[in-house]
């Protein structure tokens, strides 16, 4: 299960692993950068540290399928990226699943994070222990920030099944335009056809 860490909570501590005290007002975005020996994939929601659970095979298999199906699909000018974190904002510093990206955002080998207005895209596949984060809490977010697509990922039988959301510029909230099942074609983004049932490559599929 994933654990957030707040500035109103203790730090978890045990002799492998320990954090200071959170500040008054929580963490910053920019912390994440240098707070020691933090566990992979540690993200920054209102302040509070979360930790990532160990993710299953359906969750990681989706990951890279999706990653690589937006990379050959997508214009020159973007790329499709998993697993780094984007700066909402000072006390906000999620990290999306998979996103695409602008090109011209790359600052080199060591880049950590992106900006907003680099993403033309964010994807959260649901994690059990982190339902309502990728249903609610997030897209809530990654809207209010101004980034135009978001797609949630849920799981079906063994498969992908992709909502597909786009941003009302007006309202700052994501419209629903589709659910997709075994097969996702869209016309924006970007013209895209992904076969979804393609995510076990060698045909073996499980839940979970």
């Amino acid at each position: 299960m994933g654990v957030i860490m707040t500035a109103a909570r203790e730090p978890a501590q045990d002799e492998s692993f320990s954090l200071p005290r959170p500040p008054a007002g929580g963490w910053t975005a920019d912390d994440l950068d240098e707070l020691p020996d933090l566990p992979p994939h540690t993200e920054l929601i209102d302040g509070g540290l979360v930790f990532m659970s160990p993710q299953t095979r359906f969750h990681t298999r989706t990951i890279h399928h999706l990653v690589g199906a937006l990379m050959a699909q997508a214009p020159e000018e973007w790329e499709a990226i998993g697993e780094m974190t984007v700066r909402l904002d000072r006390r906000n510093r999620p990290e999306p699943d998979v996103m695409v990206v602008s090109v011209e955002a790359d600052t080199g080998a060591r880049q950590t994070v992106f900006e907003p207005e680099d993403v033309l895209l964010a994807v959260e596949v649901v994690s059990a222990d982190s339902e309502e984060r990728d249903r609610e809490v997030k897209p809530y977010k990654f809207a209010r920030a101004g980034i135009p697509h978001f797609w949630r990922v849920e799981e079906s039988e063994g498969l992908p099944v992709v909502h597909v959301f786009e941003l009302d510029p007006a309202t700052r909230s994501y419209g629903l335009t589709g659910i997709h099942r075994k097969q996702l074609t869209v016309d924006r983004p970007f013209p895209l056809d992904i076969d979804l049932t393609a995510v076990y490559p060698r045909g073996r599929r499980g839940s979970g």
